[in-house]
């Protein structure tokens, strides 16, 4: 298959390795990176002409019955990003924690294009194997990226566009990537922010569908978040407001790991004193938590106490000590 990169595509991923000035240069911070991964760990050759390896069709139907659970909370968040994006000439595919496709949407009439640049099932695009490219990139550093074009790690790649956010389970572990890609993308880039937007609202969607129907008989709580999260920070509490799951952003938040969760955490006990070295991160988590409680109860005090294990009174000094009252004042109490 043709190739039209830059003939010096190579020089420039080669450059990272040079004075930082020159790397500095050569690509943003973030993509030389990941250029060092694959020049220095991987052993990677830039100008490696093979398309990526796909999977047989055994190996393809074990994934998909592995990534079963993320598949049936992706398929209605594929629908509907492929919605929005595919006017654009881009394909919607999912990839599960191995870089490996395991679902995809592509437009009529791009099959045949899909299929030579791999952006199909079966492929497997892990950074380690193919380089710099937007699943692989995306699954090793665990966050939303963009790789545009020429920021590929290799040269067969850089005729194509992907944006992907990473997706995790109910466990709060990585599952896989939500991948928006084009073999004819736009040079200039310059709708991939509302691409990534889309990308990150669909990816944080499966997340919450996964966490609520594995935990489907507890309640769910929703705690506040940034504008900028690509997780939603959610926890799943039982009858005796013990602790029993947590999304990604609500573990990172609160502190919290599978050592933790196992050992009856009651959501009171997140309200106790923390340690002076780490009062104001726990402060921010608490704060998290009240706010999320009384958020779940529709600012009804007594409901948010009952459901966080405390007393009416304990929960009316935290939120006069928050100044949360006037965000609460105008609903009963």
């Amino acid at each position: 298959m043709a190739n039209n990169a830059a003939p010096h595509h190579a020089d420039r991923v080669h450059s990272v390795l040079r004075e930082t000035e020159t790397s500095a240069a050569a690509a943003p911070s973030d993509i030389a990176a990941s250029w060092r991964r694959c020049l220095l760990n991987h052993r990677i050759d830039p100008e490696k002409i093979e398309p990526p390896s796909v999977l047989s069709g055994m190996e393809l139907r074990h994934a998909r019955d592995y990534a079963g659970r993320l598949l049936r909370a992706a398929d209605p968040e594929l629908e509907r990003l492929y919605g929005l994006v595919h006017g654009l000439g881009y394909s919607v595919l999912l990839a599960d924690r191995t870089g490996a496709i395991v679902a995809r949407r592509v437009r009529q009439g791009d099959d045949d294009g899909c299929r030579n640049w791999r952006l199909w099932t079966g492929a497997l695009w892990s950074e380690d194997i193919e380089g710099t490219n937007g699943v692989g990139t995306c699954l090793a550093e665990r966050r939303p990226v963009t790789i545009h074009r020429d920021q590929h790690f290799r040269r067969r790649h850089t005729q194509l566009t992907c944006t992907v956010a990473p997706v995790f389970n109910a466990m709060g572990e990585l599952a896989g990537a939500l991948d928006v890609s084009s073999f004819r993308p736009d040079p200039t880039g310059r709708v991939l922010p509302m691409v990534m937007a889309s990308v990150r609202d669909a990816a944080r969607r499966i997340e919450q569908s996964c966490f609520h129907a594995f935990f489907a008989r507890h309640l769910i709580l929703a705690l506040p978040e940034s504008a900028d999260s690509y997780s939603t920070p959610l926890l799943a509490v039982d009858s005796d407001q013990r602790i029993v799951g947590a999304t990604h952003a609500a573990r990172v938040a609160l502190h919290l790991d599978d050592t933790k969760l196992a050992g009856s955490l009651v959501l009171g006990d997140l309200l106790a004193t923390a340690p002076a070295s780490e009062s104001r991160s726990f402060a921010e988590a608490e704060r998290a938590v009240v706010v999320g409680a009384l958020a779940q109860s529709q600012g009804n005090v007594k409901a948010a106490a009952a459901c966080l294990g405390i007393s009416r009174a304990t929960l009316h000094r935290k939120i006069l000590s928050m100044r949360l009252q006037r965000q609460h004042r105008a609903t009963p109490l």
